[in-house]
């Protein structure tokens, strides 16, 4: 267990990073909030909130907002990462001078590295070794409903069934609850790839093809993610847990989801670009889409669905286009 007192340094003020540091906070942790944005995590200290993507989610006493990433990190032996997969490696690489012998590395990022193919934990190896516990925060989740204090589940992978343990332990509480898995490639494959079956669910509804569709894309979408998972090495039963299925499903239902939203707005004939700038935060599966496709040829996964999503936000597919490719496909059995 950390030591009594010790706290946890989160990194990534987002809507995510900060729903996280308040459940660590309100579960008895001591927290440090830090950031890329100075401006805003001296208004968030001034504000004791995150108003602009939390709204009435105070923050505790034993949450502390820390501008200087070298004051934030010192003495913390557990830091968490909160920020977009593409700029996982920039803040690894960031604080790899600033941690100790003991730190203890987790995150709560989601999607392969576009220019490398890589996963989280691929990355996080590359830069910091691979001798360093690490572990996957994923599951679930949507930030505003754990900011407000409803009941949650989600999953933590690690390398080291100890630290997943210590991270579920001392993020849980009345309200929040912490499975462990050492399955961090198969944990990380299903966060990848929901955004991007997300996505084609909203163009999906968007499209108005009703429930029938949206029960066939996710189904089979998941089919895809366990194909993939599977040939890179992951456990098939990762999939049927809160990090496969379970993501899966609320990230294609629930208009929160900000990859839904960028597939219901893509259907309604807007662009991506356009979509983005009205969602106004990272999109990750319109990247992710892209990822995928690549590791799934890479590692010759048939993946339709991934694909078509792919088609259109790359190659200027139109969705009833992509719709009638995936039902034009030769029949099999399941």
């Amino acid at each position: 267990m950390p030591a009594e007192g010790s706290p946890i340094a989160v990194i990534g003020a987002g809507s995510w990073g900060t729903a996280l540091a308040l459940q660590f906070a309100r579960s008895g942790r001591q927290v440090r909030l830090s950031g890329r944005d100075k401006d805003k995590l001296r208004q968030m200290a001034a504000d004791r909130s995150n108003a602009r993507y939390l709204q009435d989610a105070d923050f505790p006493d034993n949450l502390i907002v820390e501008a200087d990433l070298e004051t934030c990190l010192d003495g913390v032996n557990d830091i968490l990462i909160a920020v977009p997969s593409h700029g996982l490696r920039e803040t690894l690489s960031g604080i790899a001078p600033l941690l100790g012998d003991d730190a203890r590395i987790c995150w709560a990022t989601k999607g392969f590295e576009l220019s490398t193919g890589r996963l989280p934990h691929e990355v996080a190896t590359e830069i910091l070794g691979a001798s360093r516990p690490m572990a996957v925060l994923s599951g679930p989740t949507f930030a505003t409903e754990v900011g407000q204090g409803l009941p949650t589940a989600m999953t933590i992978a690690a390398n080291e069934p100890g630290f997943a343990g210590e991270l579920a332990t001392t993020l849980s509480g009345d309200k929040f609850r912490a499975y462990t898995s050492g399955d961090m490639l198969g944990v990380e494959v299903g966060g990848a790839v929901k955004n991007v079956l997300a996505i084609g669910a909203g163009i999906s509804d968007g499209l108005g093809y009703g429930a029938n569709t949206r029960i066939a894309l996710i189904n089979r979408g998941l089919v895809e993610m366990t194909r993939l998972g599977v040939a890179l090495g992951a456990s098939p039963d990762t999939f049927m847990g809160l990090a496969g299925m379970g993501d899966l499903v609320l990230t294609c239902t629930d208009d929160q989801s900000r990859n839904r939203r960028m597939g219901l707005a893509l259907a309604a004939g807007k662009s991506v670009e356009d979509a983005q700038q009205e969602i106004q935060q990272v999109v990750e599966g319109v990247l992710a889409a892209k990822a995928v496709h690549e590791v799934a040829k890479a590692n010759q996964v048939v993946m339709p669905i991934c694909d078509e999503i792919y088609r259109i936000l790359y190659q200027g597919v139109s969705p009833r286009e992509a719709v009638g490719a995936l039902m034009g496909r030769a029949l099999k059995p399941e």
